[in-house]
């Protein structure tokens, strides 16, 4: 056991240091690691795999609601960045440029994309000609390159994988229903398969996206009290097909512009996941997600016919659909254990010489670390029931743990106190004033997270200014 001790100290406590701590369960998870490109991180199988899951899923979701799956260029031509102001203001401080093509100087720079706006807006002005084109319901699994100045793995870095959908319709109606499904599709599938529970709602006009006529977002609350803006999706009404010239000729006969949408998902999730479920052992990964859903050990495995049933076992969950492995190194059975909850695996199963006599095997959860004996003739059926469970038992968790963390603040001195010493989401009124919104985050390092659907009157003033509020926000600290 000295050495399931050594790999459990190895992971800094949260309560001490929460941000060492997720760096120590990145690395030590092996789900990503640094490059030697400064700000761009390696990410390592177990990460990958994490995010393969969290791809297939959620774009099964997506093609449930009619989406296909595109591919655009890398790079973009400047001019074709500038057309639409608003947008190439919002993204110039982080924009990676291509000078040179080999040894020559190119004659027109070129953008390495923050963003696919304006390539899918270039795409739509000559693929949409009449109302008989409409919907374009197009999205693409991608890279992008935003030169951050302050990175940390999976949370910022200057490359980061992730999906963005670009939609086109007819009409104003048609985009804020596009909008709107897809930003329910991403809190639904944070729910169903990450459990992570969230808050949704709109952003204010200074935290929108640059170019957008709305923004919707779900946030998440870290275990830290921290917000994370976890999946975004924006309405472009028709200012980009305006600057664009994205037009169709509609039954009538008379030419229109086209309504634009935009909505995106990051590999910013993975560190949601960590950072809501993880514990001082490591990850804790809810079932629906985690690459390998159970580990069986073997104890004892040198011992005649000890390997051959674990492999057994191993078999007969493959075959009905689970994620499962053997783990047959020569470690010792305390450091599997010890490596098994650091990697998250939802539960595992246990199976030595004196189990097999007595027909029989020991699972034991990850979330709860709770032992279960169980009939080996009951492996398959006992496995689904524990691994829902766990997936609910951890959506649980996670809930209560946010609901346990949003407050209420009804005067200044009231907001300022709980923002100050009680991490999490706190409810205030606002009457619309970005300057109000500036005073926050200059004076508390706080931003508004968002105006949620669901809406209270907490009082008829703004907690800043003291002015007629019409707004309840969900203010805090984030990443």
């Amino acid at each position: 056991m000295a050495d399931n001790k050594k790999l459990v100290e190895a992971i800094t406590s949260m309560e001490e240091d929460f941000a060492q701590w997720y760096t120590d369960v990145v690395k030590k998870a092996e789900l990503c690691d640094y490059s030697s490109v400064k700000g761009c991180m390696i990410i390592k199988p177990a990460g990958y795999a994490l995010w393969e899951q969290i791809q297939q899923q959620l774009d099964a979701r997506f093609k449930e609601t009619g989406v296909e799956n595109v591919y655009m260029p890398m790079f973009i031509p400047e001019s074709l960045l500038q057309k639409e102001k608003d947008h190439v203001d919002g993204f110039a401080p982080e924009v990676a440029w291509v000078t040179h093509g080999g040894l020559e100087p190119l004659q027109e720079r070129l953008c390495v994309r923050p963003t696919s706006e304006t390539l899918f807006c270039d795409f739509y002005k000559n693929e949409v000609q009449s109302y008989r084109d409409l919907p374009k319901v197009y999205n693409q699994w991608c890279s992008v390159v935003r030169w951050e100045k302050t990175t940390r793995p999976f949370l910022r870095s200057r490359e980061f994988l992730w999906q963005e959908g670009h939609t086109v319709h007819a009409t104003a109606e048609d985009a804020e229903a596009r909008t709107i499904q897809m930003l329910n599709v991403y809190a639904d599938f944070a729910k169903e398969v990450l459990a992570i529970p969230v808050v949704k709602g709109q952003k204010t006009e200074k935290e929108k996206f640059a170019g957008a006529e709305s923004t919707y977002t779900i946030e998440a609350l870290m275990h830290d009290g921290k917000a994370l803006q976890s999946g975004t999706s924006h309405n472009f009404g028709n200012g980009f097909a305006k600057a664009f010239d994205i037009q169709y000729t509609d039954k009538d006969n008379t030419l229109k512009y086209c309504y634009q949408t935009s909505w995106g998902v990051s590999t910013r999730i993975i560190g949601a996941v960590i950072m809501v479920h993880g514990d001082d052992s490591g990850l804790k990964l809810p079932p629906r997600v985690a690459p390998t859903q159970i580990m069986v050990i073997p104890i004892q495995q040198k011992k005649e016919g000890v390997l051959d049933k674990a492999y057994e076992l191993r078999d007969r969950l493959l075959e009905k659909g689970f994620r499962a492995k053997v783990d047959d190194t020569d470690k010792s059975p305390g450091w599997k254990f010890s490596e098994c909850e650091m990697r998250g695996i939802p539960f595992r199963i246990e199976i030595g010489p004196k189990d097999i006599e007595n027909h029989k095997c020991v699972f034991v959860r990850r979330d709860t670390r709770e032992k279960l004996e169980v009939a080996l003739d009951e492996i398959e059926t006992k496995a689904a029931e524990l691994l829902e469970t766990i997936q609910n038992d951890m959506y649980e968790a996670a809930k209560a743990h946010l609901e346990s963390h949003i407050y209420s603040a009804v005067t200044w001195d009231e907001f300022c106190d709980t923002i100050s010493n009680k991490p999490g989401f706190v409810k205030a009124m606002w009457c619309g004033e970005q300057a109000c919104e500036d005073r926050i985050k200059e004076e508390l390092a706080a931003t508004s997270r968002c105006m949620p659907f669901e809406q209270e009157q907490l009082s008829g003033t703004c907690v800043c200014c003291g002015k007629p509020a019409g707004k309840m926000v969900y203010w805090g600290r984030a990443y």
